[in-house]
């Protein structure tokens, strides 16, 4: 099996790297932006000309600054869409499946039940616009296309929700943190755990979207309080409403994935986002 992943410096793609020696038979392929610009038509199709075949790509690879691609407008779009369409060719040529990552991000409404696949989707950022279009990018030049969508990540790598709220509750005695923002934490090894517990059954069809996050439910502020509890930080946390913190970006102020769809196709377990939790901080 030999498995190209992309974006491989980003959470998902560092955890992948973390996990490869739990599959000794599998050959991974890692590649960055230095490596494989999946915003080049050219430069994609070169590479699998070069260094295929691949039974699987995974793209990790994503302009995931929110709130600077309401400026980044065309950066946003090479990236988060034209890449997937580049990725999604190549695979098609050369017969390889792909697994996208996408985003909560494409739900954006008053919508107060936990989001199944079928759901209307209605993006209000430049982010989730182009995550969105990239998926429908990828779905339309490759059949054996499959789409996780996930939210709220973070890991022992890279920057995330979780080390900011450590530096803030080192650094001040007081924070306030949105409350009128409801979703899943994701823990992102658990999501890459679970992209290569789907890529080991090699399931006869490999298309659709499904939903990926930890269980459970929280607002941000919520989310923030669990760290400090945890991490045993004395900051006093105040909820704040997301109109006394303004973005140049919307947030979806709900946006709780479904995973029923997931776990009935691939019968795998999904933790808890205060146990994952509490296992990423084990390592900060």
């Amino acid at each position: 099996m030999r498995i190209l992943i992309t974006g491989a410096h980003g959470q998902v793609g560092s955890e992948l790297q973390a996990l490869q020696p739990q599959h000794p038979d599998w050959t991974f392929v890692f590649t960055d932006k230095e490596d494989l610009d999946i915003s080049q038509q050219q430069a994609v199709s070169a590479y699998f000309e070069a260094n295929g075949p691949f039974d699987y790509c995974i793209n990790c690879a994503a302009y995931t600054a929110v709130d600077r691609a309401e400026e980044a407008t065309e950066l946003a779009r090479a990236i988060n869409t034209e890449g997937p369409r580049h990725l999604a060719q190549a695979c098609h040529q050369h017969q390889t499946r792909l697994l996208h990552i996408s985003t909560d991000y494409v739900y954006h409404s008053l919508h107060q039940v936990p989001y199944v696949e079928t759901d209307a989707t209605t993006p209000k950022s430049v982010y989730g616009s182009t995550k969105l279009a990239g998926e429908l990018a990828a779905q339309a030049a490759h059949k054996d296309t499959l789409i996780v969508r996930t939210a709220w990540v973070y890991s022992s790598y890279g920057h995330n929700f979780v080390k900011t709220m450590l530096r803030l509750g080192q650094e001040r005695a007081a924070l306030g943190v949105v409350f009128d923002q409801v979703g899943s934490p994701t823990y992102a090894r658990d999501l890459a755990q679970a992209l290569l517990g789907i890529i080991a059954q090699n399931p006869a069809s490999f298309q659709g979207v499904y939903h990926y996050s930890n269980e459970g439910v929280c607002s941000w502020y919520d989310f923030a309080h669990a760290i400090f509890d945890l991490k045993n930080i004395d900051c006093t946390l105040s909820p704040i409403e997301t109109k006394d913190y303004p973005t140049p970006a919307q947030r979806p102020p709900y946006s709780v994935l479904n995973k029923g769809k997931f776990k009935a196709a691939f019968g795998l377990s999904v933790p808890h986002w205060r146990d994952s939790l509490q296992d990423c901080l084990s390592l900060l």
